[in-house]
């Protein structure tokens, strides 16, 4: 059989003296941080690849592990030593806990998508998130918009496409199926991704997928992937190359563009009466930012960089800002002004009535969490720093800058207290007066990715209640920042939690898509649990009681509404495929809105 293997290589590589045969090499998932074994390996990968014979290099992402500067710059100088033609998309490890909020990548290797020709081939990769927070794959609205238009410019008679991506085109990645809509109207001849760490052969709608290796697959094989595409005999060869080792063919299978497209049915839902659930925005571009409303507008920031003020009644844009990169946090409503924190490191004060920019301030980081408005007070995270400021005057109150990492979630403003996690492992109690440190708490975990760095903590006169990426509820005493309990039952938490009305009870998502209420009193006491239909789940969507009701949002843009006093399901209803960012109450009317990743918001009405 190994003789075999080197009989059909050799067979392959002999065909680069001919025409229509297209040689790449692919790393994926090389998980580098400085001093660590794979920065060395790497290293020796790329020595390899510069004395093969391949037409192109492709890096289809996680070359980190938390995406910060000093990750990026470190790997970027080791993949500049690579003499062939070199195109780089991040992952999931870049997005997730960006450092810079997205922007280094772009600084480093010119963007986060690319499309290249080799003879006949049109190889085209992108960026699919998830962004600055947990969730699922996402392919960008406007990035669907380049993908289609570029194939149609660029795939001539006779030319063939190769789609590159950090996720499959499985259920993994939210949208698939508007990408996948896209490739069917192109000769895609397979879809090449990373991110599993394993080999995999798969086909969604007739399409080839292909999942290659990780730098590092244990038990001391380090490797890289090779990919030899014979155009003309209508065959693609993947072969597993172990560093110091020959190739061994993993895959090989012919060009399939016979797509099988079957006709896909919408979903009906039911909604009781009094209800209505209605699409007041659907933009041209992806958002990530929660929703800021007032009594004629909504306000939101997109992937293209603007924030906009729209029309609540008739979903016209009244004004748009640009901004420099892609906008995260909800825009902070005042009286007479919009303070719009951006990832490109600047707080801005934008007209209400006009989004003119009446004046800003320079940071020394991106901003990418959401503040809270309280009393004419902008209370703002940072990185590295926590700010109070004067909205009306645009003056800051007070900094805390003893933050080791950057803020996301919304800090819960109560009494004298400011309360807030951060990316540093910390939850942290400040003085709202004077910004000074009343008490901080970690989990005992060291790892930045265990924070409750993106959760807003239910708090009551007495504890603060907090969930975390280590699945564990914690109650601590608001007073001491001693810890009350810890809750030890398995539910699977992570991010998502809200309160009751009432502030005795704290509900959170578990990642097996149910609702749990838990007491906020001293001691730990699970209430009542209700399965929401969400399957497996992981949006860091705050959860919201309004009403008698509670709203829940999915990763897949699943509503699930859960009456509080039966504590039954009420009904569910599809808002779309994306991430559900979370919900806002209009305290006018009493609405509820929430935006999706997918670039559209929802209104909620009782009527």
């Amino acid at each position: 059989m190994r003789r075999l293997m080197i009989l059909v290589l050799a067979a392959v590589l002999s065909l680069a003296v001919q025409g229509g045969v297209v040689r790449l090499a692919i790393l994926s998932d090389v998980h580098v941080t400085p001093g660590n074994a794979n920065e060395g390996k790497l290293r020796e990968a790329v020595a390899e690849i510069n004395a093969t014979e391949v037409d192109a290099v492709m890096m289809t992402g996680d070359l980190t592990n938390e995406g910060s500067d000093e990750q990026l710059r470190n790997v970027k100088g080791i993949l500049d030593g690579i003499t062939h033609p070199l195109y780089v998309i991040p992952g999931n490890h870049e997005n997730n806990w960006s450092q810079s909020a997205c922007k280094t990548f772009n600084d480093l290797w010119g963007s986060d998508r690319f499309v290249f020709t080799v003879d006949d081939l049109v190889v085209i990769g992108m960026n699919c998130g998830p962004f600055m927070k947990m969730g699922d794959g996402h392919i960008k609205q406007e990035d669907l918009l380049w993908l289609d238009s570029t194939l149609n410019v660029m795939v001539k008679p006779g030319m063939r496409v190769l789609s590159v991506n950090h996720y499959p085109i499985l259920d993994d990645l939210d949208n698939y199926r508007a990408y996948v809509d896209i490739f069917k109207k192109y000769p895609v001849i397979t879809h090449q991704c990373g991110h599993y760490h394993r080999w995999r052969l798969y086909e969604t709608d007739g399409i080839n997928g292909v999942m290659v290796r990780a730098l590092d697959m244990g038990g001391d094989n380090y490797g890289y992937t090779l990919m030899t595409i014979d155009l003309d005999r209508q065959w693609i060869y993947v072969y597993n190359k172990v560093i110091g080792r020959d190739p061994e063919v993993m895959f090989s299978y012919r060009i399939n563009l016979d797509y099988y497209s079957p006709l896909l049915t919408e979903e009906q839902y039911s909604v009781p009466n009094g209800i209505v659930i209605e699409r007041v925005v659907a933009d041209n571009a992806s958002i990530f930012t929660r929703v800021g409303v007032d009594a004629k507008n909504l306000y939101f920031g997109n992937s293209l960089g603007y924030c906009k003020a729209v029309d609540k009644q008739t979903g016209q844009v009244r004004w748009q800002y640009k901004t420099g990169a892609m906008l995260f946090s909800r825009p902070a409503v005042g009286d007479k002004y919009i303070v719009l924190p951006t990832s490109d490191k600047r707080l801005v004060w934008l007209d209400k009535h006009t989004g003119k920019a009446k004046w800003q301030y320079d940071a020394a980081g991106p901003y990418v969490a959401d503040g809270v408005v309280k009393d004419g007070i902008l209370y703002q995270g940072g990185f590295k720093t926590f700010q109070a400021w004067d909205v009306k005057r645009h003056r800051l109150l007070w900094h805390y800058d003893s933050i080791n990492n950057y803020c996301q979630a919304a800090p819960v403003v109560d009494s004298n207290d400011v309360i807030f996690g951060a990316w540093d492992t910390y939850l942290r109690s400040l003085n709202r007066r004077t910004g000074a440190l009343q008490w901080q708490w970690n989990n005992g975990k060291s790892a930045n990715l265990y924070s409750p760095g993106n959760v807003v903590p239910v708090v009551t006169p007495e504890r603060v209640v907090i969930v975390a990426p280590d699945r564990v509820t914690t109650a601590i005493d608001r007073r001491s920042g001693t810890e009350l309990w810890r809750e030890k039952n398995d539910n699977k938490v992570r991010e998502s939690l809200g309160r009751s009305a009432d502030g005795e009870v704290a509900y959170a998502k578990t990642m097996d898509g149910e609702l749990v209420a838990m007491s906020t009193g001293d001691r730990y006491q699970m209430l009542w649990k209700v399965d929401l239909g969400f399957g497996y789940e992981h949006a860091p969507c705050i959860v919201l009681e309004h009403n008698g009701y509670l709203y829940c949002g999915s990763r897949r843009g699943m509503l699930a509404v859960v009456n509080a006093v039966t504590h039954q399901l009420e009904f569910t209803y599809r808002l779309g495929s994306s991430e559900v960012n979370g919900f806002e109450l209009d305290p006018a009317t009493g609405d509820i809105y929430c935006s999706l990743i997918e670039g559209t918001i929802w209104r909620i009405s009782h009527r």
